[in-house]
């Protein structure tokens, strides 16, 4: 590991120099096993939203500039060149809102990541174990970027996955084609250039392009650091800079204070719904409640939390600050004039209460059934869990092409 400098100059040469130098025998065995739940819960997502209305469309328009068949195109048979492949897995992976959670800043850290580091695994044979040395060190660096900025840039309308997501595929990409320090400055500096995504897009098609371009944007600012491209030598906190021009104030020493003593990959949660993870306290109420009540007929609902805005005719939302992101209270009265009131201090899959593995392998086994039912999920399975003994990732997206 570097011996990091007490001050706060060059800090995207320090992190540049922290994804050059960590070894594999840094990781210990409990973040190898998340960084394997997040490939898991990944495989899950990009199958189930791949066949999405977005996706279908920019496939579409993709394929028309694809002459290379380097990659695959999970849960589909399309094959197409490395970098449209990167973009359409990372958008199916976000399509939904299905994907992991980095809950201190809100960033999906696998979509923009993971896509990448396959798609350069098609292009030239990786193995498993430093796919995912890779992986962990690209979600670091673009966790450590969004907390430096974290909460003022996602409350100006900064799409905080596809910012700060496009940085964890360069580094990623980078440390799988081994490029020493400099070079890796140079593909953070490509990759700041590239840097957006408007939470205005939310809720739409659009957003989906800032998450796929995160993946193909980082992918290629590797490819080019590779072959001499050169960016300026500090992109993250220069005069004109990231931070500057999105006018931020950045807690510089979160970039790279106690680098390689703890990992944020372990601050990742995992979702059993398919919405934002603001919701899912109420959804594990409500499904709960309509479980232990199956007849019951609903006349009115409540819900403590500001943004819920299902079931319009029948919530009434009262706001509460003193309750957590992943709480929730809910008062259901139904038809025979009772008041059931439930509370979830903790939504399923937050981090105080996480998805078990068999949880997310059972998400991915729904997932095959759905979109690839001839394919052995077992083997996938097996595949992701083993990882790090395998010779070849290609394996993996290969067991993901329908049969």
């Amino acid at each position: 590991m570097p011996n990091n400098p007490p001050n706060n100059t060059n800090v995207t040469q320090r992190l540049a120099q922290f994804v050059a130098e960590t070894q594999w025998d840094a990781l210990d065995a409990p973040v190898v096993h998340q960084a394997k739940r997040a490939l898991m819960n990944f495989f899950a997502v990009a199958l189930i939203g791949c066949r999405e209305g977005a996706i279908e469309t920019a496939l579409q328009s993709l394929a028309g500039f694809s002459v290379g068949r380097q990659a695959a195109v999970i849960g589909r048979p399309e094959r197409l060149d490395a970098l449209s492949a990167a973009f359409l897995n990372a958008a199916s992976a976000n399509v939904l809102d299905f994907c992991d959670t980095h809950i201190p800043t809100v960033i999906h850290p696998t979509a923009p990541v993971a896509p990448a580091l396959f798609a350069l695994g098609e292009m030239s044979r990786v193995r498993g174990r430093d796919l995912i040395l890779a992986f962990i060190l690209g979600a670091e660096i673009e966790c450590r970027i969004g907390l430096a900025i974290s909460p003022s840039h996602y409350r100006r309308g900064w799409h905080i996955t596809a910012t700060c997501g496009v940085f964890g595929a360069a580094a990623g990409g980078g440390k799988l084609l081994a490029l020493k320090t400099e070079p890796l400055v140079s593909a953070l500096g490509i990759a700041a250039t590239q840097a957006a995504g408007l939470c205005e897009c939310l809720g739409t098609p659009a957003k989906s392009v800032g998450v796929g371009n995160a993946a193909r944007n980082g992918l290629w600012a590797a490819l080019l650091a590779a072959q001499g491209f050169a960016g300026p030598p500090e992109p993250l906190n220069g005069t004109q800079g990231y931070f500057h021009a999105l006018a931020e104030a950045p807690q510089l020493s979160i970039l790279t204070d106690e680098l390689g003593d703890g990992w944020e990959l372990m601050k990742t949660a995992f979702k059993p719904y398919p919405c934002g993870f603001v919701v899912h306290p109420v959804l594990d109420c409500v499904i709960d409640w309509r479980r232990a009540h199956p007849d019951a007929v609903v006349e009115q609902v409540t819900v403590i939390d500001p943004r819920v805005v299902t079931l319009r005719g029948k919530v009434a939302v009262k706001r509460d600050e003193s309750f957590a992101t992943t709480a929730a209270a809910v008062e259901i009265a139904s038809a025979d004039g009772k008041v059931h009131k439930l509370h979830q201090r903790a939504a399923r899959g937050s981090d105080d209460n996480p998805m078990a593995d068999a949880d997310l392998e059972q998400k991915l086994r729904e997932a095959v059934e759905r979109v690839i039912p001839h394919n052995d999920v077992a083997a996938l399975i097996e595949a992701i869990w083993t990882v790090d003994d395998c010779a070849d990732i290609a394996k993996l997206t290969a067991l993901t092409v329908p049969r």
